[in-house]
């Protein structure tokens, strides 16, 4: 074979495995979104470690701090439920009580499932920005597999709020909506702190925002455009939830 035919014959390009783009997704995340692009598009391996990393927390959850615990944390921070069940008469309160628990018990059970609507709506509206609004030429599935590899930086945040929670956090401070030390507002008390401002401080969470610049990240790669669309795109939609989640909690606290 000629050094002419050497040089003109096509790379062979190596498939990733499923473990291969997790551990990527950590170290060298552009590696696992460029063979999500190439069609590689398998999302199983995340979406189980996700669930089971989950199912954990909620056994820690259970174990240590006590589904009841929980409601009662809620109402406790919340002034205008408080003020609701005070007016209630006392089977209203009950009634409102295995509301909730079953409520908590169901989100977690259903975690999986409510994590795959999650992504399949985020993953559809990611779908009509990046491409209509940025030109881009991603496909659903791509986008769909892209964030579950994106998503995994969660797995540290509930491991490390499983750590706390068997470290002995006091059950009368668990709060199940900021349950890691992850952002500002985990130091924070929910009933001193304005609310639109616990809202923000919660907000800028540190696993979020690396959660944020891998989907930024993914999403380009997979769309073929500039990363600095990925990162308009992500973080656009990010900035709008945040203010939406500030004004409602001042007019709902």
């Amino acid at each position: 074979m000629s050094e002419l035919e050497v040089q003109s014959a096509p790379e062979t390009v190596v498939r990733l495995t499923q473990w291969q783009r997790l551990a990527n997704t950590f170290t060298a995340p552009s590696k696992t979104f460029e063979d999500i692009k190439r069609g590689n598009r398998s999302w199983w391996l995340p979406f189980i470690l996700l669930s089971v990393v989950g199912y954990i927390l909620f056994v820690a959850i259970d174990q240590k701090i006590g589904l009841q615990q929980v409601v009662d944390n809620q109402v406790r921070w919340n002034p205008k439920a408080q003020e609701r069940l005070a007016q209630a008469t006392p089977e209203q309160r009950e009634m409102s009580n295995n509301i909730s628990l079953k409520i908590t018990k169901g989100v977690f059970t259903a975690g999986p499932a409510i994590g795959l609507i999650i992504v399949a709506v985020l993953s559809l509206v990611l779908l009509g920005t990046i491409n209509f609004m940025f030109g881009g030429r991603a496909t659903y599935g791509s986008i769909f597999a892209m964030y579950y590899y994106a998503w995994l930086p969660s797995l540290v945040k509930v491991l490390l709020g499983i750590v706390v929670i068997y470290a002995g956090m006091a059950p009368e401070s668990f709060n199940v909506k900021n349950f890691a030390p992850t952002n500002i507002g985990a130091f924070l008390d929910p009933t001193d702190t304005n609310k639109a401002l616990y809202a923000l401080a919660t907000s800028l969470d540190a696993v979020t925002i690396w959660t944020l610049v891998l989907v930024s990240i993914g999403l380009a790669t997979v769309a073929g455009v500039k990363r600095s669309s990925g990162y308009i795109a992500v973080f656009g939609w990010w900035v709008i939830v945040v203010l939406i989640g500030m004004i409602s909690a001042a007019v709902m606290g």
